[in-house]
């Protein structure tokens, strides 16, 4: 797992403009936080970016999925593909802010699947926001691992200091 950096301000208050505040123009500036270590996780070209997918209620509220504009540019600056369709979030889950681990674990657990798990197996890179906990990721990667995709590498833009991963 890499974060460009530490999940403190200002880095707080622009990722909740951009998450919270309807400003997706914000996106490549906190892309240049979460590329600049990319290189450590060893990303090849063929790998696909993969953002955590948000339900389709949390999807309407917000207007977008901050995720995949993240994963889009960050594949676009690692000259890789997509697929922000491989993920889905089967069940809407209360927000993860204020939980401690047991419950974010819990919160989570079997809310995503891979939309098309006949397709071609591949090595994914997910991508995300904020890690906390690292719940979130966790159960990404098992339901990409239960569909025969390897998970290379996991990439947010900020990391809390109590980040487990």
């Amino acid at each position: 797992m890499f974060a460009g950096a530490r999940y403190a301000e200002p880095l707080i208050s622009a990722l909740h403009r951009f998450k919270y505040g309807a400003a997706p123009e914000l996106c490549a500036a906190l892309c240049r936080q979460a590329a600049r270590g990319i290189d450590l996780l060893g990303v090849e070209p063929s790998d696909v970016w993969v953002p955590v997918p948000l339900h389709p209620l949390r999807l309407a509220e917000r207007g977008y999925n901050q995720a995949a504009l993240l994963a889009r540019e960050l594949a676009r600056i690692q000259r890789a593909r997509v697929d922000a369709r491989r993920l889905c979030r089967v069940r809407h889950t209360d927000q993860q802010a204020k939980r401690d681990r047991t419950a974010r674990l819990q919160n989570v657990s079997h809310a995503f699947r891979v939309r098309d798990a006949a397709t071609a197996r591949r090595r994914i890179v997910l991508v995300d926001d904020v890690v906390t906990t690292g719940a979130t990721f966790l159960a990404c990667i098992e339901a990409l691992r239960a569909a025969g995709d390897e998970v290379v590498g996991c990439v947010a833009v900020a990391a809390t200091a109590t980040s487990a991963d």
